[in-house]
């Protein structure tokens, strides 16, 4: 027995789906891939496994840390799985797809291996579902992937949707501009990743009073972008600012019903964004349900600097705890010896059926001990008797 037990051992961070779970996953990435292709997106399917080189290269460099690698036996280069699918779809676009019209829109779905999970993600594996809008450079284009984003998560039936949005370049160019030395500018990403705005005022002078201020300037987007608008910021910040409410207009007027709050010094996570990024929640769950963003697609496979895009990653394990777990399928259990064709035409029907392999004694009891809710008698499928056991109950 404890060879068995430890025979059905897995490693950690990975665990099987059972049959409930692993349908309603895949009926999510079918919703959410549909609602993309409402929006005019394409799917794409990247591989699994790609040459260390190609995958890792540019500003995907930093997840070298998370991918798993291997020697490929045929060409003796080594390859890594991959870990997100976003770099591979600006792949796709910068190379399979580059004489394609700007701006391009990509959908994707598949699961990706992590070396190790963190306290909010513990998974090493788990399914994304995403879409990349590349080649576009507009306020609306950063809010149609938000918008799209929340009809996404509302279409599979999550609730108490809220999205948090952040600009990450927006402190480097307040203290670029400020000219900050770098010990001083390290101690006060420091304190600002803390949300310590009496550690940020004391270090930073006049700066320092500046990024105090965005500290606190977070919460409810209407608030936060009213607080802004009071603030002296240099001119590159001042055009961020600009780019987030026209954003933040653009997103109210096609989800009105979405919660949209604003961290104006989040970074954690976005290290490699260019502008307006946002990360999904909802209210209850732990973990993001999504997160996504502006930043730069095929900046090491095109001539100059590649092209600027934005895009959204679902991830089905955390968007699956923010559902109900789902009511058991009504089946019909089919006896030994029912016509074929009448099993045929009730699953041509859309019913779950299940054939009876052989004679049984009592195939009402023989429905129950299968699960099923229906039996096949008379060419349709009757709903079983009350069980006498249930009734005593």
């Amino acid at each position: 027995m404890n060879e068995l037990v430890t025979r059905a051992l897995l490693p950690a961070g990975l665990r099987d789906a059972l049959p409930a779970e692993a349908d309603q996953e895949a009926e999510i990435v079918w919703r959410v891939t549909q609602t993309f292709k409402r929006y005019g997106y394409a799917r794409v399917k990247p591989p699994m496994v790609e040459f260390e080189e190609s995958l890792l290269a540019g500003s995907q460099a930093g997840m070298s840390r998370h991918c798993f690698r291997l020697m490929d036996p045929d060409s003796q280069r080594m390859m890594a799985l991959r870990a997100d699918m976003t770099p591979q779809v600006a792949r796709i676009a910068a190379t399979r797809l580059k004489g394609e019209a700007r701006p391009l829109r990509l959908s994707y779905a598949g699961q990706v291996l992590r070396v190790k999970g963190d306290g909010l993600r513990p998974e090493r594996q788990f399914g994304q579902v995403g879409a990349e809008l590349i080649g576009a450079d507009e306020p609306a284009a950063d809010a149609e992937i938000i918008a799209m984003s929340a009809a996404a998560l509302a279409d599979v039936g999550a609730a108490n949707v809220s999205i948090d949005l952040t600009i990450p370049y927006l402190v480097p160019a307040i203290i670029g501009w400020s000219q900050v030395p770098p010990d001083i500018a390290a101690n006060l990403r420091a304190a600002l990743d803390r949300k310590d705005a009496a550690a940020v005022a004391n270090l930073g002078g006049r700066v320092g009073a500046l990024l105090a201020d965005l500290v606190a300037a977070s919460g409810p987007a209407a608030v936060v972008l009213a607080k802004l608008d009071g603030l002296d910021l240099p001119p590159t910040a001042r055009g961020e600012v600009v780019r987030l409410k026209e954003a933040v207009r653009l997103v109210q007027a096609a989800r009105p019903d979405l919660a949209l709050t604003i961290d104006t010094v989040e970074r954690r996570g976005f290290e490699y964004q260019k502008g307006l990024s946002f990360t999904i929640f909802a209210r209850g769950v732990r973990g993001e349900l999504g997160r996504g963003g502006r930043y730069l697609a095929g900046e090491d496979l095109m001539e100059g600097a590649g092209e600027t895009a934005t895009g959204v990653t679902l991830f089905t394990d955390t968007v699956l705890r923010a559902l109900p777990f789902p009511a058991a399928e009504a089946c019909a259990f089919a006896p030994f010896g029912t016509p074929p064709a009448v099993v045929r035409a009730l699953r041509d029907g859309g019913n779950l059926v299940r054939d009876g392999f052989g004679p049984v004694a009592d195939a009402v009891a023989e429905a129950r001990r299968l699960g099923c809710s229906h039996i096949v008698e008379g060419g349709k499928a009757v709903l079983l008797p009350a069980n006498p056991k249930e009734a005593k109950k």
